[in-house]
């Protein structure tokens, strides 16, 4: 049965609070709340005298709550189910629910109604940020619910489902009350979210702060709650069974441009990987691998031909050329190789590699640029991890890396990176598109004596519209034209600066650095540009091209190389959208 969008009506939210016996708090998260000139729907669950007559009190103070009343108990789930159908009644679309014992951070309810009138058909929730004050019995436990909440959904996209400080569209959400009977109890929030990721309804999620008072009042009951949820999980896992094809067909989507793919991963799971990664070591790691990757190869159904795909162009030309190419490469041991790729990043964030572990031929080279200490552009690629790279703060140079990324989430990627490693000379830098204001912020860092990284094997897509497509320029890749973008190779003859490539590559199970000069400086004379740029592209297409079937397994480029996000556009010397 097809379901109404809360965008079916304008955006009107209002609050809503289950009570049980937090007479006491209420009154103070009542204050905090009044600033946000919001009505409030609070529901009596049943609580004691002392909590009903206070309630009674404070309707007289707050004209703007509606008091709904439980003659018994009926558990958070179906206080909030109340309060959501008292906001419908009333015409709201959504309802901000909080917690009546003063454990959320409220100065975070305008970022969850931003984000909720951006994306009114998703649940929003608060993602914690917890301090000292939390249990860490509660803590643990929310690990565990993590790990079969992924499960049920197949998916790593519910970061949290136990924080009861969200954004629920009310339509939507009551729509399913009414199809399928949920927990009443604290299995409600994980449950209610769970169903609604089953139904389709996205989850986003906002980093709040939570706090345990002293002095705060639990209502979760060890024995009973506990057997509660895992009831529900139960429930959900063995109802997730019937539902696996259409939940694993979800990764199977039409063919994309890569700028155009969210990526499958967040930095909270970075910080996650962090933390599993400090307190069980590499080999642990190692063991997830196998399983983790496994599920991506089989529902990365994208991402696995296009693997395939390279794979066979590379072997195709290899054999063309009469050249020996490493044995037994699958798509499964490229994804494999990305995996660990992702454990060498975490091990480079934390210090962990060090120079002696890295094979570097051309550490003479590098030695003589860090020394000028001139301003300098890398060219880098999707061909290795510049990640391994960092070794090189070994050499005592103290030069700052500046990588530009297209990603929108460059400065939060920033903030985690100080989080793991305060030490860090990696500072990230987002762009949308090469323009003029690109080139200034880079022409200072480089008068700075900073480096600057970029990519030279992405064409990119503006956010807007598909026609916008950058200016490329087609270069022969593994025996085909492929398209390249101008932007970098443009922005490095602007620039007016030292231009180097750099690969670092694992082509035999140790770290091997390349550190090649390209130009110094890039020009590319106004008599004949095209040709010039030609020719510098075809020159980079050749050396990434090289180091592909040196290291075949570190190509990280896991889409279409060789065409366009339109599969019926020709190839052609120049292309502009």
């Amino acid at each position: 049965m097809p379901l109404n969008h809360s965008t079916d009506k304008a955006f009107n939210p209002c609050l809503v609070i289950p009570c049980y016996n937090h007479g006491s708090t209420m009154d103070s998260v009542l204050q905090q709340l009044a600033a946000f000139q919001l009505n409030c729907i609070v529901v009596d669950d049943g609580s004691r005298k002392e909590t009903a007559d206070e309630l009674d009190r404070l309707t007289t103070v707050y004209s703007w709550i509606t008091l709904v009343r439980h003659r018994q108990n009926q558990g958070k789930g179906g206080a909030v189910l109340s309060a959501l159908r008292e906001a419908q009644r009333q015409g709201y679309s959504h309802g901000v629910q909080v917690d009546a014992d003063g454990q959320h951070f409220l100065d975070d309810i305008p970022r969850l109604l931003a984000e909720a009138q951006q994306y009114p058909d998703d649940i929003i929730s608060g993602q914690p940020v917890y301090d000292e004050s939390v249990p860490k019995s509660r803590l643990y436990s929310r690990y565990i619910t993590h790990i079969w909440v992924w499960i049920e959904t197949l998916s790593l996209s519910i970061r949290d489902s136990m924080c009861g400080f969200r954004v629920y569209p009310i339509d939507v959400t009551l729509q399913l009350a009414d199809r399928v009977p949920l927990g009443q109890h604290m299995d409600f929030d994980t449950e209610i979210m769970v169903r609604l990721y089953w139904q389709g309804t996205q989850s986003r999620f906002i980093p709040t702060k939570v706090i345990y008072p002293e002095d705060g009042l639990s209502h979760f009951d060890v024995w009973r709650d506990n057997l509660r949820i895992s009831w529900m999980h139960t429930r959900l896992f063995l109802a997730m069974l019937p539902r696996m094809p259409s939940l694993i067909m979800r990764h199977f989507k039409d063919e994309t441009h890569w700028s155009q793919t969210h990526e499958r991963k967040g930095l909270w799971g970075i910080r996650l990987m962090v933390k599993t990664y400090r307190l069980f070591g590499r080999r642990a790691f190692n063991l997830l691998l196998y399983p983790v990757i496994g599920f991506y190869w089989l529902t990365g159904n994208r991402q696995r031909q296009a693997s395939e795909h390279y794979l066979q162009r590379l072997k195709n030309y290899a054999a063309d050329q009469k050249l020996t190419l490493p044995a037994h490469l699958t798509s499964y041991r490229h994804f494999m190789r990305f995996g660990e790729a992702m454990l060498d990043k975490l091990a480079c964030w934390l210090g962990d590699i060090k120079l002696d572990q890295v094979d570097f031929p051309d550490k003479g080279q590098c030695l003589q640029q860090l020394e000028r200490q001139q301003g300098t552009l890398i060219l880098g690629s999707h061909l290795g991890d510049l990640e391994v790279c960092r070794a090189l703060g070994e050499l005592s140079f103290d030069v700052k890396i500046n990588a530009l990324v297209f990603t929108q989430h460059a400065a939060r990627f920033n903030q985690v990176m100080q989080e793991i490693n305060p030490d860090s000379n990696i500072n990230m830098i987002q762009v949308s598109s090469w323009g003029p204001e690109v080139a200034i912020l880079l022409k200072q860092k480089l008068d700075d004596g900073e480096w600057v990284a970029i990519v030279g094997d992405r064409t990119s897509i503006s956010n807007h519209h598909r026609q916008n497509e950058q200016r490329i320029i087609w270069a022969d890749f593994l025996g085909k034209p492929a398209p390249f973008p101008l932007g970098p190779f443009v922005l490095a003859s602007v620039l007016r600066c030292p231009v180097y490539l750099m690969f670092g590559l694992k082509p035999d199970g140790k770290f091997r650095i390349h550190f090649e000069k390209f130009a110094d400086p890039l020009i590319l004379p106004r008599e004949n540009r095209q040709q010039a740029i030609q020719q510098t592209v075809e020159r980079y297409a050749s050396r990434l091209e090289h180091y592909s079937l040196t290291s075949p397994l570190d190509w990280f480029n896991f889409y279409d190389f060789w065409q366009l996000s339109k599969p019926e556009e020709q190839p052609s010397d120049t292309h502009e959208s």
